[in-house]
C-alpha cells in the first residue's frame, strides 16, 4: 500500500523542503492590509517581515477546503491513502476542518487526519514520522493512531524579543505591553500538551531567554518524558527571521544535550502564521521523543 503524506505550512516546511522530504505542503493563507497572501507562494519571509516591521495589519486563516482537497486528490492519483498532518487544534481550526473533510464519502477510509497537536518543528517531525512509518508498511489508520498517541511526547518553548505583536494580537493588554517594554521584559512561551500557546516564564535579556529555554527542556526531559539526557529525543531549534541567531543557539543546544538522539540539530523557520504573533528575533527549541515504532 502506498501512503502519501501532506501537512500545512504551520510545520515550517517550505515548498522546496517538502519536495525533498516527499511531503506535500498546503500553504497557510493570511491577509496583509486587506490583500491575501499564501506562505512561501506569493510572498517571501523577507517581504513578510518588512511589512510586519512597518506595522501592516496582518490576519491569519486556515487553508481553504478547496486547496486541501486539491492536494489530497493529487496525492490519491498515485497513492492508496493519505495522512494529513495539520497545525495543532489548539491554535487553529484547520484540524477540525480537515477531520470533517476526511469523513466525506470521497475520502472516507482513504484520508486520515491525526491531531498530533504540533506546531513548527514538532509538527514537522510528525509529518516526517508519517513518511517513515509508511515506508515500514503501516497503513493510514495505524499511522493516525500512532501520531495521536504520541501527541504529548514533546515540548517546545519560544522566546519573544518584543511585546509589540503579542499586544497587537490581543494576547496581552496595552498597559502590560508598555510596562513590560519599559522593564525590558522578554516572555518565554510554551506549547502546552493541549497544543496551545501559554506563558512559561519572563526574563530580561536574550541570553536569559536561551538559558530559560534550555532549563525548561531539561525539566521536561527529567520529569514528564523520563529521559534526563535526551538519549531518545530529537533536539530542534526554530526562529522567526534570524537564522544566524538560531544556528548559534543550535551550538548551545549541542553542548547542553551532548547525549541527544541525533548528532544533527534541525534548525527550522517558524511559520509566518506563528511568526506574526512573535515578531522579529523570535527563537525557540524543542525536544521530541522518538516514536517506538521507528526504533532500530
Amino acid at each position: 500500500m502506498k501512503i502519501g503524506v501532506s501537512t500545512d505550512s504551520g510545520s515550517g516546511i517550505t515548498q522546496a523542503a517538502g519536495k525533498e522530504l516527499g511531503i506535500r505542503v498546503v500553504p497557510m493563507p493570511f491577509r496583509i492590509d486587506g490583500e491575501e497572501y499564501f506562505e512561501d507562494i506569493n510572498i517571501t519571509r523577507e517581504e513578510f517581515f518588512d511589512k510586519l516591521q512597518h506595522d501592516a495589519e496582518v490576519s491569519t486563516s486556515q487553508p481553504g477546503m478547496e486547496d486541501l482537497m486539491r492536494v489530497w486528490d493529487e496525492l490519491l492519483e498515485d497513492n492508496d491513502q493519505v495522512v494529513h498532518i495539520p497545525l495543532t487544534s489548539g491554535l487553529s481550526g484547520a484540524t477540525q476542518t480537515a477531520i470533517m473533510l476526511s469523513h466525506d464519502e470521497k475520502y472516507e477510509g482513504r484520508v486520515f487526519v491525526p491531531d498530533d497537536r504540533g506546531v513548527s518543528v514538532t509538527q514537522r517531525q510528525a509529518a516526517v514520522n508519517a513518511t517513515l512509518l509508511a515506508a515500514r508498511g503501516y497503513d493510514g489508520a495505524r499511522i493516525m493512531e500512532i501520531l495521536n498517541r504520541d501527541h504529548d511526547r514533546n515540548q517546545i518553548y519560544i522566546g519573544v524579543d518584543t511585546l509589540k505583536y503579542l499586544k497587537k494580537g490581543g494576547r496581552i493588554t496595552p498597559m502590560a505591553a508598555a510596562i513590560g517594554t519599559l522593564l525590558h521584559i522578554k516572555p518565554v512561551l510554551g506549547i502546552t500538551n493541549g497544543g496551545k500557546l501559554d506563558s512559561y516564564t519572563k526574563v530580561r535579556t536574550s541570553k536569559m531567554v536561551r538559558d530559560a529555554i534550555i532549563k525548561g527542556l531539561k525539566t521536561e526531559l527529567a520529569g514528564r518524558l523520563q529521559d534526563p539526557e535526551g538519549r531518545n529525543c530529537y533536539v530542534c531549534s526554530a526562529y522567526t527571521d534570524n537564522p544566524e541567531q538560531a544556528a548559534e543557539f543550535a551550538e548551545e543546544l549541542k553542548e547542553a544535550f551532548p547525549n541527544r538522539l541525533n548528532d544533527e540539530i534541525i534548525v527550522n523557520p517558524l511559520s509566518l502564521l506563528i511568526s506574526c504573533h512573535i515578531g522579529q528575533n523570535g527563537l525557540g527549541a524543542a525536544v521530541i521523543e522518538r516514536t517506538p515504532e521507528l526504533m532500530e
